[in-house]
């Protein structure tokens, strides 16, 4: 395996609210190879927007370490991280809201270009903006278009392109796919997964829906309230889900047949517990069936149950 673009040790990321903390994300740690995807995913709340803008230093971290090709960016100041921003960007999950209505496709992509001071010429910035377009799919025509002329897939397209414009080799996308037809979905991710084989792009896809990571991921990270509850490759997660939460999800990918119709889906019950100065123990354990007294007497470890299978849960320990 390649050494890791990116590693995050301990990471938390807590609010203030009211006097007390809220636990957004809480001692994550993890590692991406250069090159490869790590898919994040849970249900809306439980951090893993959080984690990701906390990585590219658009939130605070409270404690822990972001060491990114070698260099801990947890303790740079702002000078020097701005000369990583260039490396490491971003696609947002709604394209409209992120492209300024006032500025055509080809100033919103060249932006980047003129504001990091990489192309100062106006004739190289057309050039190099067209050449993006082409690359991830936008006709040349659409150069002088606006943003509300274009649909919710080529209006994506135009944020991947922006992201790329600067030459990153790191980008966070934070469910750039959730607002998106179906049909669409899978061309703006088999136009990700082509980018990455061609450019050495490395991810962390950030979604809700498994079906989508297992298909672009070559690693998948559930979390839940601010902590990771379990991390393994697509393969070995769907076919071997250990925590009930991870159980949970699974569970509720629709099946397209006719047989499918008598499976029931799994449904969690119980009371969410709060992020807010949360109790010791698993915060799945007021909703898990299989809950006992351990669970809620002291934090639950993350352990490696099978070879690069690692899972936070008294069930298997």
């Amino acid at each position: 395996m390649s050494e890791p673009l990116l590693e995050v040790r301990h990471l938390k990321t807590y609010f203030k609210v009211k006097g007390k903390l809220l636990h957004a994300v809480d001692d994550i740690s993890l590692a991406i190879p250069a090159g490869k995807t790590l898919g994040v995913v849970g249900e809306s709340g439980c951090g893993k927007t959080t984690l990701g803008r906390t990585i590219l230093g658009l939130v605070p971290a409270t404690e822990g370490e972001i060491v990114y090709d070698g260099q801990n960016i947890s303790r740079m100041d702002r000078r020097q991280f701005k000369e990583l921003r260039k490396e490491m960007q971003i696609i947002f999950q709604d394209p409209y809201s992120t492209l300024n209505p006032r500025h055509s496709i080809g100033r919103i992509i060249e932006e980047p270009l003129l504001v990091n001071g990489i192309v100062r010429d106006k004739r190289e910035r057309k050039e190099r903006a067209l050449e993006i377009m082409k690359k991830v799919g936008l006709a040349e025509k659409l150069y002088y278009a606006y943003p509300h002329e274009l649909d919710g897939g080529r209006r994506q397209r135009v944020g991947i392109a922006r992201a790329l414009s600067v030459n990153p080799k790191f980008i966070l996308c934070d469910e750039p796919v959730s607002a998106l037809d179906m049909s669409i979905q899978a061309q703006v991710l088999n136009l990700l997964m082509d980018l990455q084989d061609e450019l050495g792009l490395t991810y962390m896809f950030i979604t809700h829906d498994m079906s989508v990571v297992k298909h672009i991921s070559d690693e998948i990270m559930v979390m839940y309230m601010g902590n990771m509850v379990e991390k393994a490759s697509p393969r070995e997660l769907f076919s071997n889900p250990i925590h009930p939460y991870t159980r949970a999800l699974l569970s509720a990918i629709p099946i397209p047949s006719a047989e499918a119709r008598n499976v029931k889906p799994q449904i969690i019950k119980g009371e969410i517990s709060s992020p807010i100065d949360p109790k010791p123990g698993c915060r799945f354990a007021n909703r898990c069936p299989f809950a006992k007294e351990e669970c809620t007497s002291g934090s639950i470890a993350l352990k490696e149950v099978e070879s690069e299978h690692f899972v936070a849960c008294t069930l298997n320990q």
